[in-house]
């Protein structure tokens, strides 16, 4: 049986599920079966996962008339529930929400600065939706991945793009990048360090090996000297002479 990972409809959550004879490709709308529950999604690569959740067709025209309906009545729901979280003064943000694709869930996903007891929340939209209610807490990494926005580079955030998961990203490589540690410079508009931190970071490790550490001592044909500057690209070295002359000396081939 032969699995692929589909980005769900208004959830940028991705799941694995198997199907059979049918013929997917990267970016078909199809719909699944999880848990007794239809789901939308659009096929975003191959997997070997096995998953007992499964792909029951592609979606048909109606299908897709139906996924805007759910899109439009869900934008809808974001509203009326703000109004209600307002009147019940709760310190909560309603971020977005989806329908599953037979609209028998209700999603609404949120930010807070803290525990939030949304018991009586949750009645009252169950009282006007009449379907099942799940709320679900989000991290502002994933507040920006669903609002997006333009990065310090100038393109769409990564997030918000393609980017299907969150890696770990440390300080550990911006310094490795020889990045200055400021906050308005390394963070993103999360307030999260880059994600992009995480691109190249195994190439400047590449790089740096066998590189001399900064202000050690190095021979060179003129004499010993201290190391002032490494440039890891060129595989070169300033190295300051106890004339205090500085010369440049190639250290890798």
């Amino acid at each position: 049986m032969s699995s692929v990972k589909v980005l769900l409809d208004g959830s940028f959550e991705a799941v694995v599920v198997d199907y059979k004879n049918l013929k997917l490709v990267k970016g078909d709308t199809v719909i699944i079966l999880d848990n007794k529950v239809l789901f939308s999604g659009q096929v975003i690569e191959e997997s070997s996962i096995f998953s007992e959740a499964s792909v029951v067709r592609k979606a048909n025209s109606n299908d897709l008339k139906v996924i805007e309906n759910n899109r439009k009545d869900a934008l809808l729901a974001v509203d009326e529930a703000k109004k209600i979280v307002k009147r019940l003064n709760l310190d909560m943000n309603i971020v977005d929400c989806y329908y599953t694709f037979d609209k028998k869930q209700l999603f609404f996903l949120f930010v807070a600065e803290a525990r939030i007891d949304f018991r009586q929340l949750v009645k009252k939209l169950a009282e006007k939706y009449k379907t099942r209610i799940e709320l679900r807490q989000i991290g502002i990494r994933d507040k920006a991945k669903r609002i997006g926005g333009i990065g310090p580079c100038g393109l769409f955030l990564c997030c918000n793009s393609f980017l299907t998961d969150f890696n770990s990203v440390s300080i550990n490589m911006a310094k490795n990048q020889f990045l200055a540690l400021n906050p308005s410079k390394i963070n993103g508009l999360c307030g999260r360090l880059l994600c992009c931190l995480k691109y190249e970071d195994e190439q400047y490790s590449q790089l740096k090996r066998g590189a001399p550490k900064l202000y050690s001592d190095y021979d060179t044909e003129k004499g010993k000297g201290k190391v002032i500057h490494v440039d890891i690209f060129k595989g070169t070295l300033d190295v300051e002479l106890p004339d205090k002359s500085v010369i440049c000396v190639t250290y890798r081939d």
